[in-house]
Order: structure tokens, then C-alpha cells, then sequence
């Protein structure tokens, strides 16, 4: 989900790792990775009881020194990463086998004809416009030359500001961005809100460290501007591109880290469309809001103010001809990978190999199908339900889901550190978790999209504006419960804060996370853990600031609160002790929510494991016991291997830890783990007791 679509659905956290390349990222099942992953998923269906793979384990690493080696070493050592992923794990494993059902989709579709109109035709035809690589090349920039001319005749900053409100619709060279979203103190309305943007590096500490690799990379950066501008054949690529970095750089400067905009409260800043033109003066806010189809907004959400003041300072200061040369550049970068092959080539260049470490571009066929579910998704995704939804998936998934509430309440009333006023407040949170499995009971409608097979810029313009129009039309109107955030063949899930809702995908319904022939004990350490980590997050260190009703509203007691916080900055000391790549540790306060919801997630479903099978005899299956089968079921999850491009890019820009920590960091603090494999004083996996956290 690109961050307009999220900002606009409100704030969710989703389960997965973050995307690691130029291409949305992929992800798995159940067997070594050197088998086609459909028959992975059968195999591992088929072949234990248990539903671990014990080809995948190395017996040689002791489980109280390195657990997740233990689980999941032989596959480490056997798997190649393949040469157009930045990192492959049971994610990827199973995103590449989503990728390849919707692919025979499509291309079924692709060889017919269809009515004009209908949803195989735009499908179909989609498809067939990115695959038209023949008459993308005749064309070269042509496809461009429109939105060039008009970037080239603007005479004002005035002008410049209602373009930048015009083109929120297309999100490139935009320094901020406006959506329309639940209002996180009234979810039951909608609001405007606005967010800082415009950066071509995934994130602004890349301009800031000074270190030897992050100048080296800011100079990269530099050539594939310059790159793009000799292909356009702009003159003065090089000043063009110091002009560029400079205004990228100033924007960096003013904008917030991911840490500080983790921050609910500090985020939320409700004003009126005097208060910003008084927060950020010189900025055309009328004419901006106009353009971009809100100028009769009362009040706007302005989410990181010290940044808006800047920005209206440097729009005022950088010359309109330099704005030009970042406009020109950010409409190449946007649509690079749609243009003609050198185009293609140098994006990839740049974003697959240079950031993410990818070897080789995925085939033209795969980005095709991306480019498919990217803007018809829920349109695909219709198509995969009736063609690889089990429905006894569901009926499975209610069960275990109440299974873990009933686990979270007993969980919260134990709770040792909270206040019995806070516990009532948080139990009538849990209370009102809505659930949404598989996919909507509504179907999203296409009919503003009109799709032609010969043309492919044209096509994603005309999805883009149908899409902002949607979004930018809720004003006024009553909040869609029937919203889903994330597509059905999507390997992840999520939670809502405003929803207050915990969503699965049909897709994540699969082996290692789920499977119908698995025994209980390795079902809720995967899927159970999973779910017990979206419970969690509407109580970790930013859900829980909201109610059950989804609105921002402090529900704590003091002391309480104090409690909270002492056991959250032991679990930031811990995360930030560990050093996956060169000098790079990992962002304790940047992950907190997610370590968070780990924890609390595999605690509770642990608790959840018990209940369910308290009256049944404790079998003992492959050699392990329940519990030991509980605790490998969460291990195998999370087998992955980064490129080392990738891994720093995903330390740097977060938040979920890379998948060892979430195995290590998640244990070494569960007691229960300590029982089930007799892990001692003096064990890599141990830690003192008064240095172990639980929240949950």
C-alpha cells in the first residue's frame, strides 16, 4: 500500500517487513527454496503432522544459543537470495507464489477478447499496454511531453503552487502531500490532513549522515539524475542535478525523522486555513488547496508543523527556474520505469541495484502483473478469492481468533503494573476489535478507470485520478467500515487505529503462517502469533493512545503510563544493542511498535495455545513437544536473508527488525521459551530476569 493510501485509511501497522527494492517487495511457505514455491506450499501440507520441515533446520546450532539458527540454519546455508530480489524469506517465498497465481490470471485474460468496459477488459488490457515494450520504445518521452511543456511555462510561484495542488493527484515533485482520511479524534468523520514529501531517497537521513558509504551514495544519486537528464536530452545535467540535490537537501533538513513521526499526538495538529497560512506565510494555501479539490475544507491536519513553516521559507527562496529542474526530474523518476528501455534501465540502475542490491530486473511479465495490482488490485484480487480462498481458512481463523481475545483479557486482568481503572479502559478496547478475514464483503469499483491496450502512461494517469478523486469525495460523507486497506492476495496484515479493526489477507492464509494440516501447537505460534501481534498493536506505544472507538484520547493513568514507559525503553535498550550490519544497530525507538506487538503477540498466543488445548494429551510429534513445536512455528516464519544493500536500507528506514531479531528478541524474554528448551544462565538465548520485558 503506497503512503497516500495508508495516510488516507487512517493509521495501520501492518505485520510485514518493509519493501527493500524499487519494486513492491514479495514473500512464503513451507520447504527449501530450490523448489518452484507451489510445490513448496504442497509439500508442506503434505509432510508432517507438525507442519515443521525439519530439512530447514540445523541440528548442529543448539537452540539456547541461537534459536533461529536452529530452525532455520540449513535453509540459510542452501537458499540463494534470487538475482531480482534485494532479500527472500518465507514472505517473499510466498508473495512470489501470490505473484504467479495472479499471473496466470491475467495472462488467461490477456488471451481473450472482452467486452469494452468490463473488468477482464481493463485487466487484460493493463496488462497488455505495459507488455507493448515495442511501442513504449517508439514513443521515447513523447507520452511526457504534455505535463513538460506545462512544468516549462510556469511564470509564478503562484503558479508553481497551484501545480504542486494539481498534480497531489500524481504524487511526484510535490514537497508535501494532502489526503483525506479518518480524523483520529472523531473516527467517524473525515478530515483533511498534510504530510511532508518530496524526497527521491527513501528517506532523509540518506542526505543527512556524513559517513564515507552515505556520500558515496548521495554522489550515485547525483549521476542518476544527471542520467536521466541527458536521456531526456536536457542540457546542463550537472548543475541541473547540484540544483536538485540542494532542494532535496533543504527539504531533508526541515523534515521529521521516522521516529518523531511515530508520534500520534505530536502529529496531530488540527488547523484552521488561517492558522496554516499564519504557520507557513508566503505559501499560496488558498490557490494550493483549490487546485488539489479541497479549497472548502474548514480545517486541515497538518502533521509535522515545524516542516510546513520551513518549506514556505525555501519555496520562497529557490529560484522558480530551479523548481522547473526538480519538477522535470521527479516527473522522469515517477515514470522511468514505464517509459522506454534506457529509461527503464537507469531507474533500475539506480533503486534495484545501487539501494537494494538486486542483480537482475524482474521480467517484464512480472512488473506487468505489479503494475495490475498496483491499480486495479481489488479488481484482481475478486478473481483470486473464488480461484485460492479455502473457505474452511476462515471458519479456522474465527475460532483461533477468539480464542486469542478470550487469551488477551485474561491477559490484561493478570497484569501486575496497570491500574484496575486503566484495565477497565483497555478491556473495553479489546472489546470492540472489529476483525475482517480473506477479503471484503464489498467489492472496490473501477468504473471512473478507463483502460486502452496502447496506453500505458495514459492508463496510470487516468487510475491515479480516479483513485484521488475516490479518496478526496469521502468529505462529507460516512466512514467506509467496509474498507479494506490491503488487497486479499497480499502476504501481510494490519491493524487500524481508527478502525480498530485487525485485517488478514487471504493470501497470508498459507503455510508456514497457516496450515489447515498442521497440529495446533505450530498454527498459533505462526498465525497465532501474527494475530496476537495485530491485537497488541492497538495497545503498543502509539495504539494504545487511542480508544476502542479508534479516536486519539489519553485513557491512562499516570502511573500507569509511567509503568508502561519503563518497561517500553527496556525493550528500546535491548532492540538498539543489535548490530546486524557494519556499524549499523538497529533503531530501538523507530521499531518500538512492532517489537512491541512481537512480544506481546507470541505471549498472548502462547496463553491461547494453553487454553485451547488444555483438556487434550500433549503429544509429541518428530521428537518435540507442544511447546517446542509453539516456538518453532514462529521461528520458521521469519527465516529470511537480506542483501546486504537491503538490509541497511532496512535498518536505516524501518520499523520492523530484520527477521532473526524478531525470532532472538521475541524469546530470550518469554519465560515459557526458557521451559520448553531448558535455557539456562549462561546460554546465548538467556537473559537476566530483571533485564526481561513484559508488557503484555
Amino acid at each position: 500500500m503506497n503512503r497516500v493510501s495508508a495516510l488516507a485509511l487512517g493509521v495501520a501497522l501492518s505485520l510485514g517487513l518493509a519493501a527493500c527494492s524499487s519494486q513492491p517487495v514479495a514473500n512464503n511457505s513451507v520447504a527449501s527454496s530450490a523448489e518452484p514455491a507451489q510445490q513448496q506450499s504442497q509439500q508442506g501440507s503434505q509432510q508432517l503432522g507438525s507442519g515443521i520441515n525439519p530439512a530447514n533446520m540445523d541440528t548442529s546450532v543448539a537452540p539456547q544459543q541461537d534459536f533461529f539458527r536452529y530452525v532455520n540454519g540449513n535453509w540459510l546455508a542452501s537458499t540463494d537470495i534470487p538475482a531480482d530480489k534485494a532479500r527472500w524469506g518465507s514472505f517473499d517465498e510466498l508473495r512470489e507464489n501470490a505473484e504467479k497465481q495472479v499471473l496466470a490470471i491475467i495472462q488467461e485474460l490477456a488471451a481473450g477478447e472482452h467486452a469494452t468496459g468490463s473488468d477482464a477488459q481493463k485487466m487484460a488490457d493493463l496488462y497488455r499496454s505495459y507488455l507493448n515494450e515495442e511501442l513504449i520504445n517508439v514513443l521515447g518521452l513523447n507520452p511526457l511531453r504534455g505535463e513538460i511543456a506545462r512544468i516549462e511555462n510556469l511564470r509564478s510561484k503562484a503558479q508553481l503552487g497551484q501545480y504542486w495542488g494539481e498534480n497531489q493527484r500524481f504524487r511526484f515533485g510535490t514537497p508535501l502531500a494532502v489526503y483525506v482520511g479518518q480524523d483520529q479524534r472523531q473516527s467517524d468523520q473525515y478530515i483533511t490532513g498534510a504530510s511532508q514529501a518530496g524526497l527521491g531517497l527513501p528517506d532523509r537521513d540518506y542526505y543527512l549522515k556524513d559517513d564515507e558509504r552515505s556520500k558515496v551514495l548521495l554522489a550515485q544519486y547525483r549521476s542518476f539524475i544527471e542520467n536521466l537528464w541527458q536521456l531526456a536530452g536536457w542540457d546542463n545535467a550537472g548543475q541541473a542535478a547540484e540544483n536538485i540535490l540542494a532542494i532535496e537537501t533543504k527539504l531533508a533538513e526541515a523534515q521529521w525523522s521516522r521516529i518523531q513521526n511515530r508520534d500520534r499526538n505530536a502529529t496531530y495538529n488540527k488547523l484552521s486555513k488561517a492558522e496554516l497560512a499564519e504557520l507557513a506565510p508566503g505559501f499560496d494555501w488558498p490557490r494550493f488547496l483549490t487546485a488539489a479539490q479541497l479549497g472548502d475544507i474548514e480545517h486541515i491536519v497538518v502533521r509535522q508543523p515545524s516542516y510546513f513553516t520551513a518549506f514556505a521559507k525555501i519555496q520562497a527562496d529557490v529560484p522558480l527556474a530551479q523548481w522547473q529542474q526538480y519538477l522535470k526530474f521527479h516527473l522522469l523518476r515517477a515514470n522511468a520505469n514505464n517509459l522506454s528501455e534506457p529509461f527503464v534501465n537507469a531507474s533500475f540502475d539506480f533503486y534495484g541495484r545501487t539501494l537494494s542490491g538486486l542483480q537482475e530486473q524482474r521480467t517484464r511479465e512480472k512488473r506487468a502483473v505489479s503494475t495490475v495490482e498496483s491499480n486495479l488490485g481489488f479488481m484482481v484480487g475478486k478473481q483470486y478469492v473464488e480461484r485460492h480462498f479455502q473457505p474452511e481458512a476462515k471458519a479456522r481463523m474465527d475460532e483461533m481468533i477468539e480464542n486469542l481475545r478470550v487469551a488477551f483479557k485474561e491477559a490484561i486482568d493478570e497484569l501486575e503494573w496497570m491500574s484496575p481503572a486503566t484495565k477497565v479502559e483497555a478491556q473495553a478496547k479489546l472489546a470492540k476489535f472489529n476483525t475482517k478475514i480473506g477479503y471484503p464483503d464489498v467489492w472496490r469499483d473501477y468504473e471512473c478507470v478507463t483502460i486502452a491496450a496502447d496506453d500505458l502512461l495514459g492508463n496510470l494517469r487516468r487510475s491515479a485520478e480516479c483513485e484521488y478523486q475516490r479518496m478526496v469525495d469521502r468529505l462529507g460523507q460516512p466512514v467506509n467500515r467496509d474498507e479494506w486497506g490491503m488487497t486479499p492476495q497480499t502476504v501481510n496484515a494490519y491493524y487500524s487505529s481508527t478502525m480498530n479493526e485487525i485485517v488478514f489477507p487471504a493470501a497470508i492464509l498459507q503455510p508456514p503462517f497457516f496450515n489447515v494440516e498442521a497440529d495446533d501447537a505450530v498454527n498459533y505460534g505462526a498465525i497465532g502469533g501474527v494475530i496476537g501481534h495485530e491485537f497488541t498493536h492497538g495497545f503498543d506505544d502509539q495504539g494504545r493512545r487511542s480508544d476502542g472507538e479508534g479516536n486519539l484520547r489519553d485513557w491512562w493513568l499516570s502511573e500507569d503510563e509511567s509503568q508502561f514507559r519503563e518497561r517500553a525503553q527496556r525493550m528500546i535498550d535491548q532492540y538498539s544493542n543489535f548490530n546486524p550490519i557494519d556499524d549499523l544497530r538497529l533503531q530501538g525507538a523507530l521499531g518500538l511498535g512492532e517489537n512491541i506487538a512481537d512480544l506481546g503477540g507470541l505471549t498472548v498466543s502462547y496463553r491461547a495455545y494453553q487454553n485451547a488445548t488444555k483438556d487434550q494429551p500433549a503429544a509429541t510429534i518428530d521428537g518435540f513437544t507442544p511447546e517446542q513445536r509453539f516456538f518453532m512455528g514462529w521461528a520458521q516464519v521469519w527465516r529470511i536473508k537480506f542483501r546486504d544493500e537491503a538490509l541497511r536500507q532496512q535498518v536505516i528506514t524501518g520499523p520492523h527488525s530484520p527477521g532473526m531479531y524478531r525470532v532472538l528478541g521475541v524469546l530470550s524474554n518469554m519465560p515459557e521459551f526458557y521451559d520448553a528448551f531448558e535455557v539456562k544462565p549462561g546460554d546465548a538465548m538467556y537473559r537476566e530476569e530483571d533485564v526481561r520485558v513484559k508488557i503484555w
